[in-house]
C-alpha cells in the first residue's frame, strides 16, 4: 500500500519516498486509531497526513521519552536541534532527518503556514518544564500548539467546500477534542511522567489535587472525588466535540468518511472511559477491536458511496498541492 500511496501522490524521488515511508511506519506503530482512519483517505493524500503525524510523533517522543538517563536539558537540546532542522528544511527543502524532510515537503506542497509548526514546537518545549495548568484558560494556551495546530495543518491536505478560514475553527476544535480525550485516558501515565493536564480549577472544584491523584495511582484505590472530577472533564471534552462536528460537512466529500471515522473512534474512547466507571488511574480505556472494525467498515462503505456519487462541488477548494494548482492556472 505504501508504494501505491506514494505513486498516487506523485512522489518519485527515492530519498523522499523513504522519508514518507518512515512517517507512515510511525503512524502505524503509535497511532492505531488515527492510522485506521487515515486509510479511508484518497490514496494521494495519505502520505501528507503520515508526514504531519510522523513529525508530531517524533517531537512528542523526544519530550516523553521515559529514559530516566536523559535529562530535561538533553531533551531540550534535541528539541532545539529538531526545530533548527525544520526551519532550514522549510526554508530550502531537504533536511538530514527523514521525518523533517517529509514534513517540509508536505508543508511546501500544500502551503501550510510555517507558524503552525513553530506553535507546535513551543508547546512541546513547555512539556519539559510545565507540569500542571492551574485553569482551563491556561490549558487552552498549551493545546493550541499541541493539538489545534494539527487540525489546521491538516485542513489544506483534506480540502474544503468553503473558504478555508470558515472551516478552520472546527478543524482546530477537533484537534483539541482528540487531545483532551487523550489527557483523560492517560491521566495515570501522565502522572508517572510528573504531569497533570486536567485543569487545576476543574480538579479543585471536586476536592481533587495532585497528591490525591498520586495516592490513588500508587495504592490502586479509588476516591469518589476523583471520579466526579473525571466526569466533569468528560463533559468538558464532549462540548469541544460538539463544536468540532459541524466542520466535517465543510470538508471535501471524499475525506469526510475518514474524519467522521476518527471522530467516532476517539469519541468511543470517552465511551470506554465511562464504561469502566472512569477508572483511568489504574487501567487504560480502549475501544474494542470489534467496535474499531465495525466503525472502519462503515467508513469504508461511506468512502465507496462518496466515490460513486461524488461530483466536484462548484465552490470546492481543491486540496491539490500548490505546484499542481499553479500548473492548472497556467
Amino acid at each position: 500500500m505504501t508504494r501505491r500511496e506514494l505513486d498516487a501522490a506523485g512522489i518519485t524521488d527515492p530519498a523522499l519516498r523513504a522519508a514518507y515511508t518512515r512517517c507512515r511506519r510511525l503512524n502505524a506503530r503509535h497511532g492505531r486509531t488515527y492510522f485506521l482512519a487515515t486509510r479511508l483517505l484518497p490514496l494521494e493524500r495519505r502520505s501528507a497526513v503520515h508526514a504531519l503525524y510522523g513529525f508530531a510523533r517524533w517531537a512528542d517522543d523526544i519530550v516523553d521519552d521515559l529514559d530516566r538517563h536523559r535529562t530535561p536539558d538533553a531533551r531540550d537540546r534535541l528539541l532545539r536541534r529538531l526545530e533548527r532542522g525544520l526551519a532550514g528544511a522549510l526554508r530550502a527543502g531537504g533536511g538530514d532527518e527523514p521525518v523533517v524532510r517529509a514534513v517540509a515537503h508536505t508543508a511546501d506542497r500544500y502551503a501550510i503556514e510555517h507558524e503552525l509548526f513553530a506553535d507546535f514546537l513551543s508547546s512541546m518545549r513547555a512539556d519539559l518544564t510545565v507540569t500542571e495548568y492551574p485553569t482551563y484558560a491556561d490549558l487552552q494556551g498549551y493545546v493550541h500548539g499541541s493539538a489545534a495546530v494539527i487540525g489546521l495543518q491538516m485542513l489544506p491536505v483534506l480540502g474544503t467546500v468553503v473558504p478555508r478560514e470558515e472551516a478552520a475553527p472546527h478543524a482546530a476544535a477537533l484537534g483539541v477534542a482528540f487531545q483532551l480525550t487523550n489527557f483523560l485516558r492517560d491521566v495515570g501515565e501522565d502522572l508517572d511522567r510528573g504531569r497533570v493536564y486536567l485543569p487545576g480549577d476543574l480538579l479543585a472544584a471536586h476536592g481533587v489535587d495532585r497528591p490525591l491523584l498520586e495516592w490513588s495511582r500508587r495504592t490502586g484505590r479509588r476516591d469518589p472525588r476523583i471520579r466526579a472530577a473525571l466526569v466533569a472533564a468528560e463533559t468538558m471534552t464532549r462540548e469541544v466535540y460538539r463544536a468540532a462536528e459541524p466542520g466535517i460537512a465543510l470538508l471535501d466529500p471524499r475525506v469526510r468518511p475518514c474524519i467522521r471515522t476518527a471522530f467516532t473512534l476517539y469519541g468511543g474512547i470517552l465511551d470506554a472511559i465511562a464504561a469502566q466507571d472512569y477508572d483511568v488511574l489504574h487501567r487504560r480505556a480502549v475501544v474494542s477491536r470489534w467496535r474499531r472494525a465495525a466503525t472502519a467498515a462503515g467508513g469504508a462503505l461511506a468512502v465507496a458511496g462518496a466515490r460513486w456519487h461524488a461530483r466536484v462541488p462548484r465552490r470546492a477548494v481543491a486540496a491539490a498541492p500548490v505546484a499542481e494548482r499553479k500548473e492548472t492556472v497556467r
